[in-house]
């Protein structure tokens, strides 16, 4: 289980990353900052409001998920999200409708908010550098991975990977993340196709089982 725990750091890093959209993401433009740099002001707005946050936890929990939802969404293109990990069964005249994508948007947000949500609140802190980018995207413009390093109170290091890319409204968003060279998004398909084999390849059920079976 110890091993787990650069995991973990990074996870809760991660989830106060898109907490901190409380500095305003319509001001995360591509006008304005590079990704690394939208990046960057969402971590240090992490690292300005994570006290505040935190107590919400315990005083009323309905309340902090409800804080921890807003934030998130203003980061995360959850329909984008939801796409990359349906992959091919979001593909195709047999995959998902449009109606079917936006409503596993909306369970995957709903989950990874409980989940993340809890792991922000025993969220620590940690330093962080940012790494030279070892890829450049074939649309550099519109596309854009940012690599971290972070040292947690505990003093293990650990290497995320934001893969950022602008939408219609020229925001940056986040589209997948990579946790010591682990695929997230990946991660989330391969339980996808899991119960998509072992429920008959219906997709309604397998968003319905979605959280049941987290």
């Amino acid at each position: 289980m110890k091993a787990l725990r650069p995991i973990k750091l990074a996870l809760g890093l991660i989830t106060g990353i898109f907490t901190g959209a409380f500095l305003g993401p319509a001001a995360v433009t591509a006008q304005e900052l590079t990704a690394q740099e939208a990046v960057d002001q969402y971590i240090s707005g992490l690292l300005a409001t994570m006290q505040e946050i935190r107590a919400l936890y315990d005083s009323d929990r309905e309340v902090y998920f409800q804080e921890v939802e807003e934030v998130i969404s203003s980061f995360v293109d959850f329909r984008e999200v939801a796409r990359g990990v349906m992959a091919k069964y979001g593909q195709g005249p047999n995959g998902a409708t449009s109606e079917q994508l936006d409503r596993f948007a909306d369970v995957f947000r709903a989950s990874l908010v409980d989940f993340y949500g809890s792991a922000l609140a025993e969220y620590g802190g940690a330093e962080y550098e940012f790494l030279e980018n070892r890829q450049q995207s074939r649309n550099s413009e519109r596309s854009s991975s940012v690599r971290m390093s972070l040292l947690g109170d505990d003093g293990n290091r650990v290497e995320v990977q934001y893969t950022m890319f602008l939408n219609e409204d020229r925001v940056w968003k986040l589209r997948n993340l990579y946790v010591e060279g682990v695929n997230l998004r990946r991660q989330y398909y391969s339980r996808f196709d899991n119960l998509m084999t072992r429920n008959d390849f219906d997709i309604d059920l397998v968003i319905d089982l979605w959280n049941i079976e987290e």
